[in-house]
């Protein structure tokens, strides 16, 4: 193999070593790397070069996605050229979910690749300028946006890794030319070629029949998502101010997004439909939302579902709801009893609270002794301590603005049927009783919950 190198240390120097070793040093010293290796030419090609740039901080990882036959010996041959070049490798076996197989292959990978990498670790892939091209042309073929014509990154940070591609920019023909110098020897999965999977269809009907006709088609696809890479970043940073100026993640505020222009209004409800999510909304998703929820009348109560979240409107605002809380998984019917002590966490629907002594409170005879949490049922009055008279508790929870999903969450705290005060999402509500007190206690709202609401209404 070192003889080999030598022959291609010429090429291997001028077009890509020194590109490597520029951007691995820009990376924090502690970095070091996942390989995702198939045993496919381009992987098998990474792996080597991989292996001559830096041996001591990469290690392997092979996905058997348990779909052919012959994948685990595949997974073996992988193991053998790692031994071979002492790296440190990995076999993870996943299930492929029902649905599109290329999707779902794909998705069962990088939860894979999620799973091995370690925190200094960035995972490496041998995607090269035509997977890159490919991807461009897939994705417009399949109507996406700026975004989505921006393909692969060389380096892309996400939520919960970074993503490095090396070999990029390199063409198909110069792998094969440098895994033939090097003798690199690769695996040959036949489904590359089945063109009833989208992809090879792609590289084995539509590519030969484009590239007779534009043969620098490639290299201009592949610029091409560059440019909008840059696009991309540019319309990120309006994006970041449009969405500063209109609410936050959890909530726009519906007269400031009307101020922007409609390019603009569908923009900013795209990503912030998307919000931590990998990919955005279709085009028709998001035009559900302005036809069905903005634009719904004001006492419709409509709300769009959409990949784990409902989006709805409420006080000249659009919300964005978690599925599981705006569909709690049971209504809250039972009395419970409690019995409270100093410094003790009440977990409850509303909040964790936590008991804790007040200038002004319930009496300290109260700790200790048995009391009960029942749910709201309706026409309930409470007198809140500090004002005169009692009045209904759902036109206190209204002036509140407590939102509509939120409510099934509101809990009474009483003794012997006087109510000592309501556990609501913004606090504990003391009330008017005998059990009033200077130098008392109260069940005080935990921080992190406050945070919680404080950004659900900012």
């Amino acid at each position: 193999m070192r003889s080999a190198l030598s022959a291609f240390n010429e090429v291997w120097q001028r077009q890509f070593r020194a590109d490597c070793l520029s951007q691995i040093q820009a990376l924090p010293e502690q970095s070091r790397f996942l390989i995702g290796c198939s045993g496919g030419m381009d992987s098998m090609l990474l792996l080597h070069l991989m292996s001559f740039l830096c041996p001591e901080k990469i290690r392997v990882i092979y996905i058997d996605h348990q779909l052919q036959t012959c994948s685990h010996a595949w997974g073996e041959f992988v193991r053998a050229q790692c031994a071979a070049l002492n790296l440190p490798f990995i076999i993870q076996k996943v299930q492929v979910a029902q649905g599109n197989l290329e999707n779902q292959a794909r998705s069962a990978r990088y939860q894979a690749f999620a799973q091995h990498l370690q925190a200094d670790e960035i995972l490496v892939l041998a995607h090269h300028q035509q997977d890159q091209a490919e991807t461009l042309m897939l994705r417009l073929l399949s109507g996406a946006g700026v975004h989505g014509l921006s393909a692969m990154k060389k380096f892309d940070v996400r939520e919960d890794f970074t993503l490095w591609r090396p070999l990029l920019d390199l063409s198909r023909e110069q792998i094969c030319q440098w895994a033939a110098k090097l003798h690199v020897q690769n695996i040959q999965d036949l489904t590359n070629f089945d063109t009833d999977y989208d992809r090879a269809w792609s590289r084995e009907i539509l590519w030969p029949l484009l590239s007779k006709r534009f043969p620098k088609m490639q290299q201009a696809l592949s610029r091409t998502s560059y440019l909008m890479q840059d696009a991309d970043e540019i319309l990120y940073e309006v994006l970041q101010q449009d969405l500063a100026a209109c609410g936050s993640s959890q909530a726009l505020s519906l007269a400031a997004l009307q101020q922007l222009s409609q390019a603009r209004q569908r923009q900013l409800l795209s990503h912030w439909m998307k919000g931590e999510g990998q990919y955005r909304p279709s085009f028709e998703m998001v035009q559900r939302l302005v036809s069905e929820v903005i634009n719904s009348r004001e006492d419709s109560q409509a709300a769009l579902h959409w990949n784990g979240f409902y989006y709805l409107r409420f006080q000249q605002q659009l919300h964005r709801i978690a599925k599981a809380d705006y569909l709690p998984v049971k209504s809250i019917q039972e009395v419970e009893v409690v019995t409270c002590v100093a410094g003790q966490c009440l977990k409850l629907p509303a909040g964790h609270f936590v008991i804790q002594p007040s200038e002004l409170g319930l009496s300290p005879e109260l700790l200790g002794q048995q009391l009960q949490i029942r749910p709201r049922l309706g026409g309930e009055k409470i007198h809140l301590y500090g004002r005169v008279g009692s009045w209904p508790l759902k036109k206190a929870i209204q002036q509140a603005q407590i939102f509509p999903w939120q409510r099934h969450t509101i809990q009474i705290l009483s003794r012997d049927n006087v109510m000592l005060g309501v556990f609501t999402p913004q606090g504990f509500w003391l009330a008017q009783s005998e059990f009033c007190t200077q130098a008392g206690w109260q069940p005080t709202l935990s921080l992190n919950a406050k945070s919680a609401i404080s950004d659900l209404q900012s």
